[in-house]
């Protein structure tokens, strides 16, 4: 791997984006592409693929012969609220392969002992993101049933464009809360992103089966949604 190209990696790299490195194995060629870079042309089908897959793979078409190496950020999931869902969120969630932290102002419930193993913050979200903020390789539920602790997260959330969002509660509960964030100058269509009632539905009950339905929700978003764009040619 040459120089530069290892520059343009560790770059992406800290800045949490997607990156790809494209080698020509017949002309011993080889490009970075960082996530928003334009592309023309065959290219533009065979990065998108391994961005949205984040799956490494030799190709030999139109682009030439050679091998596509994809770098995707960690995924990560944010829950705000230290309560029963979470308890069972966070090992599923650790378990399929995600890195998890938990942000509850609420200090009897962000607990350690409550939460082995687990980076749990007892702090207001407002301060909790400013030292980590969400980015678009992030997952934000939302569990509190409390404005006060969900709406700034959730809005900050819609801000980033993180790949997932969802926020606990009945259908008229996200009516009032969509009426709240829109009142502080959130589109409809930016608010649309909101999963609301959360989790996939499979007639979910319990703490660990809404659980269950919020997790193969996020995996479901990261595996279908477009998480790195690349710019078209258009000008």
């Amino acid at each position: 791997m040459r120089l530069d190209s290892l520059r343009r990696l560790n770059i992406a790299r800290r800045r949490r984006i997607a990156a790809a490195l494209v080698t020509n194995l017949e002309t011993h060629d080889e490009i970075v592409v960082l996530e928003g870079d334009r592309l023309e042309g065959s290219f533009v089908d065979l990065v998108s693929s391994g961005f949205r897959s984040g799956c490494s793979n030799a190709f030999d078409g139109p682009e030439g012969k050679g091998f596509l190496n994809v770098y995707l950020p960690a995924p990560r999931i944010v829950i705000i609220g230290a309560v029963h869902i979470s308890q069972y969120l966070t090992p599923m969630a650790r378990i399929a392969g995600f890195d998890v932290r938990i942000i509850d102002p609420r200090t009897a419930f962000a607990t350690g002992d409550r939460f082995p193993d687990c980076a749990v913050r007892a702090d207001w979200p407002s301060d909790a993101l400013m030292d980590d903020p969400l980015d678009r390789y992030t997952a934000l539920v939302a569990l509190t049933h409390d404005p006060k602790i969900d709406d700034f997260p959730l809005a900050t959330a819609v801000r980033t464009g993180c790949f997932y969002i969802g926020a606990l509660g009945s259908r008229k509960t996200h009516t009032a809360r969509i009426a709240r964030l829109t009142a502080e100058g959130l589109a409809p269509e930016l608010l649309s992103a909101i999963h609301a009632p959360i989790g996939l539905d499979i007639g979910a009950t319990t703490p660990a089966e809404i659980a269950v339905a919020i997790l193969a929700e996020i995996i479901a978003a990261l595996r279908s949604g477009p998480l790195a764009l690349i710019g078209d040619s258009s000008p």
